[in-house]
């Protein structure tokens, strides 16, 4: 569940806006629209020299007068056009119908041969004067084609006399912004070419086109005395918009300047001109005509290939997919670098196709799916290891010190991996409850408010010497040093936090007097060894625990201080790593129960104590090991008194069990171990 709940739900948003991506909805189509828009914006400009444009401005309507011209006016300017050796002479112009001032047939005799190209557009409303043009097909291209339900063409005159008829109309996107036109249309069976297209074939020469239609649809046209046009399905080319062109107005009279160009006689002046959406803001009508003819003439197709969307769409999955991983593995400062490395990438080779080879790569649904993605999936393991840490935090507060909380969470792999590792256990058992039990009587909330004093005082110690607390057992506790967290000297810090343990019980007293309550004591065994950390138990209910040999074995030798009469206990390894830093007293050499091999357990006095007293307490110990119990019994009869008093009980256990042995029959060769037989 946690799995699901956490960065699987990445997967989730992954699997969720892949799933409307893969429908092409409007919103993804227009943004991957706008992200070509956007790659345009960035194309280095360039001015042509094929092209110019004769503006009919406000300069020309105030030099001709209002619009419409008599279209005299037009065939003068024509006549001046090729006196001046323009190149072909497009005119954008509808003219549907008759001139009401008689200027149509002045137009038409200019008109005539002079390679003037006018202009039809697609409409709803009507099909008149339409001058279709014949193609030469290579499969059938009438169902791919861009279809009108009527054309609106030139009057007769004009028609038959011009060199060229072309369809104006433009095809905008879905956003209204025109980025495609196609070259090539349809009314019913009849096949119309754009004014681009008609004019490069009355600039040839040729009498029609040449279209070639395969199963996916249109792949290319071509006017046959001109170079292969690659257009997509639909017969449309994309529009280059970085071309400018140089412009004169219609009123100066001298056109000189726009010889060997093929000029566009087209409308500027406020009220005559329409305008329409490109990628670069409001254009002029005329500018579509401009631009398709000088992408044509320039042969610099721009390519979107028909399998762009798809795999662009895999694209998105796969670097989406790349996020989720790193989020889940990668160190932050790596995941934040590829969230934001992977959207400049994807929009630089975008720039960089656009720029080297004219391919059109759609960037915004890569930069939009890996963003959402990837941050989706740092939010999750943020909030995931939020809640981790906070219930680390939860869990261990009261069991380790600020420092080693701050540490789990900060690597909870501490807790859940868990370890192998040398550390100092250490147990420990109240002395004396009976009697503080019967005291309170019935009052157990009194009773337990002391317990939880008595352990608050033990607990300190432990947290000031960053131990952990493993367990509290009834009475009993149970904490290590040198896990999770290392501590080089943690043998040392062992024993020192259960000398502290101590002296705390007996500060602990000094409430439990003023309170008229007996005193308690505390018994502590350390050992130092292995022991495998993490977190065990069931999968409903667990914690944080520590296994193993060296721990079993501190848990018998604390059990055994009352027996010796000690306070505390340490194991023969722990001894060996402190003898240097600690007054030590040999206890007993002890097989504890379960084992068959003995350990030497000591005990720690807290005391100033002479050279010879502890002489003589070894000396104890070798007689009771050679067997010569009566010596030992005299030895122990005169160190009573000797430590402060500490062991007296300890001799007087030690007096009963060499009488003990005195009785019993014992091998020459025997190692003085005395073998437990109770826990």
């Amino acid at each position: 569940m946690r799995w699901i709940t956490h960065w699987a739900t990445a997967l989730i948003t992954l699997f969720v806006i892949s799933f409307v991506g893969w429908s092409d909805p409007f919103v993804k189509e227009t943004l991957r629209l706008k992200s070509f828009d956007l790659i345009q914006q960035y194309d280095t400009p360039t001015l042509s020299s094929d092209i110019a444009i004769l503006e009919i401005d406000e300069k020309s309507i105030e030099k001709y007068g209002q619009w419409p011209w008599k279209r005299t006016v037009i065939a003068d300017m024509i006549w001046q056009l090729r006196d001046a050796g323009a190149g072909v002479i497009i005119l954008p112009i509808l003219f549907s119908e008759e001139d009401r001032l008689d200027g149509d047939l002045s137009l038409a005799q200019a008109l005539a041969g002079n390679g003037v190209v006018i202009a039809q557009t697609g409409t709803s409303q009507t099909n008149k004067n339409a001058v279709p043009r014949g193609v030469a097909k290579i499969g059938d291209p009438l169902p791919w084609l861009f279809e009108w339900d009527g054309m609106l063409g030139p009057i007769e005159i004009l028609g038959m006399n011009a060199d060229g008829v072309g369809v104006i109309s433009t095809v905008p996107e879905i956003d209204g912004v025109v980025r495609r036109l196609p070259l090539l249309m349809r009314v019913g069976e009849e096949i119309f070419p754009s004014i681009a297209m008609e004019t490069i074939r009355v600039a040839t020469g040729d009498p029609s086109y040449q279209v070639k239609t395969q199963e996916g649809g249109i792949t290319a046209m071509r006017v046959p005395s001109y170079p292969t046009i690659k257009t997509d399905t639909f017969g449309r080319i994309w529009l280059r918009y970085n071309k400018e062109f140089p412009t004169l107005s219609a009123s100066s009279g001298e056109y000189n300047s726009l010889a060997g160009k093929t000029v566009i006689i087209g409308a500027t002046a406020e009220g005559l001109s329409s305008i329409i959406a490109t990628p670069k803001g409001e254009q002029y009508s005329y500018i579509p005509v401009a631009v398709s003819l000088q992408t044509l003439l320039n042969g610099e197709n721009l390519v979107r290939y028909p399998e762009s969307t798809f795999l662009e769409w895999v694209a998105a999955i796969g670097l989406g997919l790349l996020l989720i991983l790193l989020a889940t593995r990668a160190p932050y400062w790596l995941s934040g670098i590829m969230i934001i490395a992977v959207p400049l990438c994807t929009l630089y080779f975008s720039y960089e196709s656009f720029m080297s080879n004219l391919v059109l790569i759609d960037w915004s649904w890569i930069v939009i799916v890996t963003t959402l993605v990837g941050f989706h999936a740092i939010f999750n393991r943020f909030t995931r290891e939020f809640f981790e840490k906070q219930a680390i935090k939860k869990q261990f507060a009261g069991y380790a010190s600020p420092t080693v909380v701050r540490m789990l969470q900060e690597n909870p792999a501490l807790i859940k991996e868990g370890m192998k590792k040398e550390i100092s256990i250490c147990f420990s058992d109240l002395r004396g409850f009976t009697p503080l039990g019967e005291s309170f009587g019935d009052d157990v909330k009194g009773l337990t408010n002391i317990m939880n004093g008595y352990m608050d005082a033990i607990t300190q110690p432990i947290l000031d010497a960053d131990g952990m607390v493993i367990k509290y057992i009834g009475d009993a506790s149970m904490h290590i040093h040198n896990a999770p967290n290392d501590d080089p000297n943690h043998a040392k810090t062992a024993v020192q936090c259960g000398l502290d343990m101590l002296r705390a019980v007996e500060k602990f007293n000094e409430t439990l007097q003023r309170d008229d309550r007996p005193a308690v004591g505390m018994g502590a065994g350390i050992n130092t060894g292995l022991g495998y950390l993490g977190e065990m138990g069931s999968t409903r209910r667990h914690s944080y625990d520590v296994l193993g040999d060296s721990v079993s074995t501190a848990a018998r030798i604390e059990s055994k201080c009352k027996e010796y009469a000690c306070v505390l206990l340490v194991g023969e390894n722990t001894y060996k790593e402190t003898k240097d830093d600690f007054f030590y007293l040999k206890v007993d050499d002890l097989a504890v129960k379960g084992k068959s091999v003995g350990i030497r357990i000591y005990t720690v006095i807290d005391s100033h104590c002479d050279k010879k007293s502890q002489e003589n307490h070894e000396l104890m110990h070798n007689f009771y090991t050679a067997q010569n119990f009566d010596k030992c019994i005299r030895m122990c009869q005169n160190l009573k008194g000797e430590f402060g008093g500490q062991l007296d009980k300890y001799y007087e256990m030690w007096i009963e069990r060499c009488e003990y042995m005195k009785t019993q029959k014992l091998p020459k060769d025997w190692n003085g171990v005395f073998i437990a037989t109770t826990k």
